[in-house]
């Protein structure tokens, strides 16, 4: 073999090409005969910024735009702001942690909505008690944690600390609201980069718009040509409005707090279909009559022979995406801020307010805190009920992380897996063990032959955590 036609594999650097001619470089190969290395050394900026304008902007190749990556790093936003930032799905994201960080007492935002008006001093009331509470609560929750889990043998004090810390500042951050401040990394390229500001634009907070405007102008460094015509999306702006006609004194409807409302009743005789689909010759029709043909033993067999050798390690096989189901689920804020990453299912979340009640956790109530507590969340609900008469997309700042909220969930098997193996775990929030092991009851209700294989912590229910860790959820 020639060395043209060796197989070589290297790296076409950030350092020595704009993300926007790396994306020309690897656009241009479909139809040119070179290299990737003899294809950029001929690429300036100004003609990838040509290619980009004429291809991906004039004849609308977008995907041309996704090898085009930036890391944005936005500092001191709202994790109102954090929301819908991370709610692009094709994007990676890392945050700074209310389960292992502190908050300083004005660490808050105070948007401009209600700055300089007779508002603001309502809003910074509200924002400075629950920090406040906050900060009072740190010490009796880490002391009774102290208490219930001492030191190991030959843990040194640091260890030991960072044990206590994950748990103590796990309950504590049940009292700070949206308004906390946060930094993000985002990784993202070009093409999804585009759609979230177009969605940032149109969002009816300030603070979200002008973040979005920041966002275009520090990546139109690196992408001019690809960002240049991120407007706000008119169909967002239509709309923004209604999203947000919250009825303030509409009563909460009592029920379940996770219900599986649909799901693909033909599941499992699909994804068995599917294995022996992958395996074979057959049409899917063909596969689909001899699994319905099969005893049950056979179908357990047949599912065994599917997982053979999976462990928490390994991502499930792709022939588990082809059964589904729908969950209608009440956590708390707190809760959701870890289930909104989990972006490969579908989410659909009712706006953020102060109307289905708030968690107590029960280190909360063992630490004599329970009255400081409840006085803190009916404040923050009173505040909020104010604000919202008045604008419901801002009261939703005020309103802490210990306030339920519902949101609808669409997500396939192989998600299932993910989502309840990694959120069941001991090292994940008690709120959402909680939610992670109903969802996979629910499903091994209706799905036993498959549901049931889904890696959990053994000997660990929902409802003996609901008890270890709730005095009202």
């Amino acid at each position: 073999m020639s060395d043209k036609l060796a197989r070589q594999v290297y790296l076409l650097r950030p350092r020595d090409l704009s993300p926007e001619t790396i994306a020309v470089t690897f656009a241009k190969t479909s139809r040119s005969p070179l290299s990737f290395r003899q294809i950029a050394d001929e690429l300036t900026e100004a003609k990838s910024a040509e290619f980009h304008e004429k291809w991906v902007v004039g004849y609308g190749h977008a995907s041309v735009a996704e090898h085009a990556v930036v890391h944005l790093a936005c500092e001191n936003i709202s994790r109102l702001a954090v929301e819908c930032l991370e709610s692009n799905r094709l994007a990676s994201y890392t945050e700074k942690s209310t389960r292992y960080q502190t908050w300083d007492p004005e660490s808050y935002f105070v948007p401009a909505e209600v700055r300089s008006t007779p508002r603001e001093a309502q809003y910074r009331e509200i924002c400075d008690r629950l920090f406040a509470s906050y900060q009072q609560a740190l010490g009796p929750v880490r002391e009774a944690v102290r208490r219930q889990l001492p030191p190991q043998a030959g843990e040194s004090e640091g260890r030991w600390d960072a044990r206590v810390r994950s748990r103590y500042v796990d309950v504590c951050r049940f009292l700070l609201p949206s308004a906390a401040l946060a930094n993000v990394g985002m990784t993202v390229n070009a093409r999804g980069l585009e759609h979230a500001l177009r969605k940032m634009l149109a969002h009816p907070l300030d603070e979200v718009r002008a973040l979005g405007a920041e966002i275009r102008a520090a990546a139109s460094v690196e992408l001019p040509t690809l960002l240049k015509y991120a407007e706000p999306s008119p169909f967002l702006l239509r709309h923004s409005s209604e999203d947000w006609r919250v009825e303030v004194e509409t009563p909460p409807v009592a029920g379940e707090a996770v219900v599986l409302v649909a799901w693909d009743r033909e599941g499992e005789e699909r994804i068995l279909a599917a294995h022996r689909f992958a395996h074979g010759q057959e049409s899917f029709a063909d596969c689909l009559e001899a699994v319905g043909r099969l005893s049950e033993p056979e179908r357990q067999l047949l599912a065994q022979e599917l997982l053979l050798g999976l462990t928490e390690h390994d991502v499930p096989p792709r022939e588990l995406e082809h059964a589904w189901y729908t969950f209608d689920a009440l956590m708390d804020q707190g809760a959701y801020f870890e289930v909104k990453r989990h972006r490969m299912m579908t989410q659909t979340p009712q706006p953020l307010t102060a109307q289905l009640g708030f968690a107590v956790p029960r280190l909360i109530v063992e630490s004599g805190l329970q009255e400081m507590y409840s006085a803190a969340m009916i404040a923050a609900q009173d505040a909020w009920r104010r604000l919202a008469a008045w604008n419901p997309a801002v009261a939703s700042y005020v309103v802490p992380n210990g306030f339920r909220r519902r949101l609808l969930m669409t997500f396939n098997l192989r998600e299932a897996y993910h989502f309840c193996g990694l959120r069941s775990g001991p090292n994940a929030h008690f709120s959402v063990r909680v939610l992670a092991l109903r969802m996979a009851e629910s499903i091994s209700r209706v799905h036993p032959l498959l549901g049931a294989a889904m890696q959990l912590q053994a000997g660990t229910t929902w409802q003996s955590l609901l008890e270890e860790h709730f005095s009202v959820f």
